[in-house]
């Protein structure tokens, strides 16, 4: 008993693994779940009798709900055990995707999704500020990496299986093919996550305080830009490789697989490379995605090129997540929940903006028009970011 007192005493408990894959499964069930419509856009347009830019807004209601929960969240929590909200929003997943499955019409569609929204902007805010309750300090960016470990591994088969199992059974089947794994995460946070009383209740102020920090403020637009960039090219995929690349189902299947697989590469590699400043390592994601953007617009007629163009943009979209979170663990360790919050409101209203922009420039000029839009917003991201260092706190 002293010795677990002793190891209690501080604020890091010993590092509690379990906890952390449990996580890393929801993350890859709310990534699943976020962004299947993406694999699924063309059949799911034509059961609900609707364009491809309206269905791809079925990504962007997802994003307002989650905008809003994600400012809410901390605050609305209270003196909450943090433990239990996450239980609840992943029992707000699992009703989502039922509502997603059996929905009849587009209207009810929606409603699943901002369930979803609601879901995602829970989780995700308060997601860093539990890892670093769950692990000791050292060990933030490995964890963080296992975490993302469950993004590499939705998009490394949730696309191109969603994909394959719609062309033989429909896309509401994918859909129902989630709901036993989120259940079965459901159990497992109930019994893996520790107890996580709340610390110290956030506020309105407290998210204001943070954006008058500048450095935090600028590394808040930079990230918004990197996200807006990457999912206004990225909701809009399966159109591009349909119309350009030529791509039928199990062509898609497999570049879609390509780009999954290269994600567990860019969370390792990003877990391994983030043992010292972080300063460099913000602009490269951006850079290189949108750069691969770019060479689709060039040369995305070819099949090999497509392939390779999309390997390297799934390894960067992975390492972007887990750089930015550390950046924010390591600069506003002060107030990871508040920080939390106005970081995924951020990137989700920039997802949101990205499939809004994206698919009116698809539905009012071509494909070609909304991969353009990505890359501009890309430049952009960069020149804030410039070398990094004007986005980290004074010592």
């Amino acid at each position: 008993m002293t010795v677990a007192a002793l190891s209690n005493e501080g604020s890091k408990p010993a590092a509690a693994w379990g906890a952390v894959l449990s996580m890393a499964l929801c993350v890859a069930m709310l990534i699943a779940s976020e962004f299947m419509p993406v694999s699924l856009l063309t059949p799911m347009a034509e059961g609900l009798r609707a364009t491809e830019g309206q269905t791809g807004q079925a990504i962007s209601i997802s994003g307002l709900f989650a905008v809003a929960a994600s400012m809410a969240i901390t605050t609305a929590a209270g003196t909450l055990n943090r433990k239990w909200v996450l239980v609840a929003m992943t029992a707000f997943m699992l009703v989502s995707l039922i509502l997603v499955a059996v929905a009849p019409n587009f209207a009810v569609l929606m409603l699943g999704r901002a369930l979803l929204g609601i879901c995602i902007g829970g989780f995700w805010a308060l997601a860093t500020a539990v890892i670093m309750r769950l692990v000791p300090e050292a060990e933030v960016p490995r964890a963080l990496a296992l975490m993302y470990g469950g993004q590499a591994i939705a998009a490394a088969f949730a696309a191109p299986v969603g994909s394959y199992l719609c062309g033989i059974f429909g896309w509401r089947a994918v859909f129902w093919a989630l709901t036993p794994i989120v259940a079965v995460n459901l159990v497992w946070h109930l019994i893996a996550l520790p107890s996580l009383p709340a610390r110290q209740r956030q506020d309105v102020r407290t998210m204001f305080g943070l954006l008058k920090r500048p450095y935090f403020l600028r590394g808040l637009i930079a990230s918004m830009l990197s996200w807006g960039s990457a999912f206004t090219m990225f909701t809009y995929l399966r159109p591009f490789l349909e119309q350009v690349t030529g791509a039928d189902v199990t062509t898609l299947s497999i570049l879609l697989l390509a780009l999954g697989c290269a994600g567990f590469v860019g969370t390792w590699g990003a877990g391994r490379f983030l043992s010292g400043s972080v300063a460099p390592l913000l602009k490269v994601p951006t850079l290189l995605m949108g750069g691969c953007t770019l060479g689709l617009m060039l040369l995305g007629s070819s099949v090999v090129a497509a392939g390779l163009f999309l390997a390297l943009w799934g390894a960067m979209n992975t390492a972007m997540s887990v750089i930015w979170m550390t950046w924010m663990s390591r600069n506003v360790d002060d107030a990871p929940e508040a920080a939390g919050s106005l970081m995924v409101a951020a990137i989700q209203a920039s997802i949101l903006l990205g499939a809004v922009i994206g698919g009116l420039l698809l539905d009012g000029l071509s494909i070609f028009a909304t991969f353009a839009g990505s890359v501009v917003l890309a430049a952009i991201g960069i020149a804030v970011i410039g070398d990094g260092r004007r986005l980290l706190k004074s010592k």
